[in-house]
């Protein structure tokens, strides 16, 4: 009977006996993963061209304004009217950012990985939609800051800067109106599939194919029709619950061609958080049939 001939080698491992940190930092790992991301940071030179680029440009524009009013004395546009003027950007943004966030992971087949760790199937996309939400309140709150010390420098006395904090306090608020609206929306749509283009085109035809909508409907002989049309898009909708909200600090020129929403505002705030709290279940839906795969 030949002898055994295996032979067992000592490769000195060794168990782990670290503290476990448990769910709370592991969400917490996935938010700052996910912000870091949504900037290129960590990533390739080629990852950060179009971030950056935007960032540059709502920079760049805050600059301006700022440059301008300590030049003529007077604030050529509210804090809230930067936010309503950088929307546009924020849809490409949100395009090149939600796909990094989820869809990468879902065609590299990852996400077994994460959940085979002690992670609740909620906490993967709470912390991506957390992380998006925080970077474009950041894109469009930064340059709201930089405005604002521009004009604390210029203001007359510790009254002119507490006004100055006055206003830009409902403009960092109506930014985080525009950041949860908008990342609610774009994140579920990069969710239904892998392919990055696909989820950046599909981001993009929403908010952008749903504005001929409000076009039309703001044209019909219908009154109550013209109020209720910017319920149509997601970008009138936040605008709409900004003109009921903030009203002067949004509307500072009468004959602007401001919609007008009759006795609805109530009713575009509701919209809007009917609209987040459906997109965020449908995410967590989502992510519980990805899960049960």
């Amino acid at each position: 009977m030949p002898e055994p001939t295996g032979v067992i080698h000592d490769i000195g491992y060794q168990r782990y006996t670290g503290p476990r940190l448990g769910r709370r930092h592991v969400f917490g790992a996935l938010y700052l993963h996910g912000v870091r991301t949504t900037f290129g940071l960590g990533r390739s030179a080629k990852a950060k061209i179009f971030p950056w680029l935007v960032v540059g440009i709502v920079l760049t524009v805050a600059a301006a304004v700022t440059a301008i009013r300590a030049q003529i004395g007077e604030a050529v546009m509210t804090y809230a009217q930067f936010a309503d003027s950088m929307s546009w950007l924020v849809i490409f943004f949100v395009a090149v950012a939600a796909p990094e966030l989820v869809s990468r992971d879902l065609r590299s087949g990852v996400l077994p990985l994460y959940f085979s760790r002690p992670l609740p199937r909620a906490d993967y996309p709470l912390a991506k939609l957390l992380a998006l939400v925080t970077a474009l309140w950041l894109l469009l709150g930064a340059p709201q800051l930089m405005m604002f010390l521009g004009a604390a420098f210029t203001a007359d006395g510790m009254r002119g800067v507490w006004d100055e904090l006055l206003d830009l306090l409902p403009g960092l608020l109506y930014a985080g109106l525009w950041a949860v609206v908008f990342a609610s929306v774009g994140l579920l749509i990069a969710s239904l599939t892998g392919k990055r283009a696909f989820a950046a085109g599909g981001i993009v035809a929403v908010f952008l194919m749903t504005t001929p909508i409000v076009g039309i409907l703001s044209v019909l002989p219908s009154q109550t029709a013209n109020q209720l049309a910017g319920l149509a898009s997601p970008s009138t909708l936040v605008q709409g619950v900004g003109i009921w909200t903030l009203g002067d600090l949004l509307i500072t020129d009468p004959d602007a061609g401001i919609p007008d929403l009759g006795s609805f505002g109530p009713v575009y705030a509701l919209a809007a958080v009917v609209l987040v709290a459906g997109c965020v279940a449908l995410l967590l839906a989502r992510y519980r049939k990805v899960a049960a795969r």
